[in-house]
This record gives structure tokens, C-alpha cells and sequence, in this order.
């Protein structure tokens, strides 16, 4: 299984940040620009909870939520320009 998903992975003609996943809807990072974007995506969320003002509870969870769907919004839009089109699989493709 091992084998097959580093195959997948290596078949990459066009030099795609992001491919297909192989099971459910979404992409997989492939390269290291794929990587990098997911782990600037998690530390922006990391640092977006360090930021937001305790002190004024009541705006906490709107800013929270306002900045997750931002960030995901902008991981989205950069998978979906880097990578395949996404699609529901469910398996390894048939040759």
C-alpha cells in the first residue's frame, strides 16, 4: 500500500503542488511547495490564537472563526490553483 501511494505521489508530470486524494473529496500535498503551504497554513493558525485579545470575551470566538475561515479560504484557493481538480475517489485508478 506503502509502495503504490509513493508511486502515486512520484507520478508528477506537470509538477503539481497538490494531487487527488485517493479516498474522499480533497487534495494531498505531493511536493515540498505542498508541504510548505500546509504547515504556513497551521502555524497562522497557531499564531492566530495567541493574538486574539482574551480581555474582550464576547469578540474572541467571532475573530477566532472569522480568521479560520480566512486562512482555509486562502489554503483552498491555492490548493485548487497548485493541485488537480478535485473530485470524490474512492481507490487506486484503474490503468
Amino acid at each position: 500500500m506503502f509502495e503504490k501511494y509513493i508511486a502515486y505521489v512520484k507520478d508528477n508530470p506537470k509538477g503539481l503542488w497538490f494531487k487527488q486524494k485517493r479516498f474522499g473529496w480533497g487534495w494531498t500535498p505531493v511536493k515540498w511547495q505542498g508541504w510548505l503551504v500546509i504547515m504556513v497554513y497551521i502555524a497562522l493558525l497557531f499564531a492566530a490564537t495567541k493574538t486574539i485579545d482574551v480581555s474582550a470575551p464576547n469578540d474572541v470566538p467571532t475573530t477566532f472563526l472569522a480568521l479560520v475561515i480566512l486562512l482555509t479560504a486562502a489554503l483552498f484557493a491555492v490548493a485548487y490553483k497548485k493541485g488537480e481538480k478535485p473530485k470524490w475517489n474512492w481507490g487506486w485508478p484503474k490503468k
